[in-house]
């Protein structure tokens, strides 16, 4: 795994620490651990399969259905900086 140069220099997790390992347990099949891990990884990986998915068809409102998604994956990243500081 790449080392945290956040974590190096300052001392303390940066909001994307774990996500490596977390996409790491989902390729094990450890859904559970991947989500204790990295909370936010369901998010964006929601995000990014829609993202995927609006490439192939139309989909109808997809502007409003991205940034909610967004949001949802940018509060799920904040709330898991939070609490891991905490």
């Amino acid at each position: 795994m790449l080392p945290c140069l956040s974590k190096q220099v300052l001392g303390m997790d940066c909001p994307g620490c774990g996500i490596q390992r977390s996409v790491y347990l989902l390729f094990q099949g450890e859904f559970f651990a991947a989500f204790q891990m990295y909370p936010a990884i369901y998010p964006i990986l929601g995000l990014f399969g829609f993202l995927l998915l609006d490439q192939f068809f139309k989909i109808k409102y997809v502007n409003k259905i991205i940034i909610s998604l967004m949001i949802l994956s940018v509060l799920s990243i904040l709330i898991n900086f939070f609490l891991k500081i905490v």
